[in-house]
């Protein structure tokens, strides 16, 4: 068994800065799951607690039925079966792509003729055959990190740790190399657990994703749960670019505060559920979330937007529509708007959230290990800037973790 349980996972750095708490996370056998968060969220902590560099102040940490890591004990990063992918390739200048390659056969004291075919086995997986002579420096930036991939599977790991092993490559490359990478990991029934920065990688790999923030687990659900059904507010934000909007709810939708926002009940999800037709919403203070494909922007010499951003995209335009003083993301499918384009606003869906303030009420962080202060959420403020997430766009008005948007009925 390949599975990965952290339990109850905690580390605190000296001076009591929390790296991670309290992080429950299960993995199946042969799963790919990606780990996202914003800088400072935890997730490289929690790789290289899975790698064995670093040991957890309270919780555990099993592969399989073996504990490898718990207060006061954890088992030597080389003792674990795993392989390892960094975000620099690491390959060794002064040996050759062979001798790179079978580094951890090696080391394990396999012999010569079983290691030359499992090395030549490798770079087949990889689309290296026959390059076991080559110098590293005659390879491309996506060979070497071929080469890296090969090393890292050759001994047969238990779990296959990726930290951020493409960002480094240029676009078409990295796209290429993720289509290979996920066919391999399937083709070889690895458990794999994958740090990146970039969300719709993320999204494109894994079967599942962990969002972290602050060190703790926001929320571990396949892509479609975090698009359709986010958590929080956060991880609609994070994940999405969504638009978070504070007012009120009642029977027949949700009303922007202080704004002319509208959006009526039949295209509103509660709990990850579309409200049905007759069906009584909750009633009170409410946040919302609106992801840039959801709003869609027509375009109209007499609407309330003004399109202050337009770039190309291959389905549409992602906009950024000034409405009122506030700043808009918009990513419908076939809309084409220039710069200066007066347009009229439309939410299509939006997730509901209670607000705020029953939110803090409600949701318990628990308890921090002694001595130990949890780490930042929002490190540079954006939520006291108009909320910006990432790629987001910030506003002033009434909305400040977001912005306000309208739909109106002309």
């Amino acid at each position: 068994m390949s599975s990965v349980t952290l339990s109850s996972l905690s580390l605190a750095y000296p001076g009591g800065h929390l790296g991670l708490a309290d992080v429950d996370l299960s993995i199946r056998d042969g799963e790919f799951v990606a780990l996202v968060g914003p800088s400072g969220s935890g997730k490289t902590t929690l790789l290289r607690a899975v790698a064995g560099f670093v040991t957890p102040t309270s919780g555990t940490v099993r592969i399989g039925d073996a504990l490898l890591a718990s207060p006061g004990h954890s088992t030597e990063p080389e003792r674990r079966g795993l392989g390892m992918v960094f975000q620099q390739h690491a390959v060794w200048p002064h040996w050759t792509v062979g001798r790179n390659v079978e580094y951890p056969l090696r080391r394990a004291g396999v012999e010569r003729a079983e290691r030359r075919r499992r090395v030549a086995e490798a770079l087949e997986l990889v689309g290296l055959g026959g390059m076991e002579r080559r110098n590293p420096a005659t390879l491309s930036g996506g060979q070497r990190q071929r080469v890296a991939i090969a090393r890292a599977v050759i001994g047969r790991p238990r779990v296959l740790l990726l930290d951020e092993a493409l960002s480094a490559l240029d676009e078409p490359l990295r796209d290429r190399l993720r289509l290979e990478l996920r066919a391999l990991t399937r083709s070889l029934g690895l458990t794999v657990l994958h740090v990146t920065h970039d969300r719709g990688e993320a999204l494109a790999l894994a079967d599942r994703v962990a969002v972290l923030d602050g060190g703790r687990l926001q929320q571990f659900g396949t892509p479609a749960e975090l698009l359709e059904a986010p958590a929080s507010p956060f991880v609609a934000r994070f994940v999405s670019d969504a638009a978070l909007v504070r007012g009120s709810i009642d029977a027949s939708g949700f009303r922007a505060a202080g704004h002319a926002l509208r959006v009526p009940a039949g295209r509103l999800v509660h709990g990850g559920r579309r409200s049905s037709a007759g069906a009584s919403p909750a009633h009170g203070e409410a946040e919302i979330a609106i992801r840039p494909e959801h709003l869609l922007a027509r375009p109209d010499p007499a609407g309330p937007g003004l399109v202050t951003s337009s770039l190309f995209g291959r389905d549409g335009d992602e906009l950024v529509v000034e409405w009122a003083g506030l700043a808009l993301r918009s990513r419908a499918s076939g809309v084409r708007c220039a710069e200066g384009t007066r347009v009229s606003l439309s939410v299509e869906h939006a997730t509901v959230f209670p607000a705020p303030a029953a939110r803090e009420a409600g949701a318990g962080a628990g308890p921090l290990p002694d001595g130990a202060q949890a780490a930042d959420p929002d490190p540079a403020g954006t939520a006291e800037r108009g909320g910006s997430g990432p790629g987001g766009a910030a506003g002033d008005g009434p909305a400040r973790h977001g912005a306000a948007v309208d739909t109106l009925e002309r």
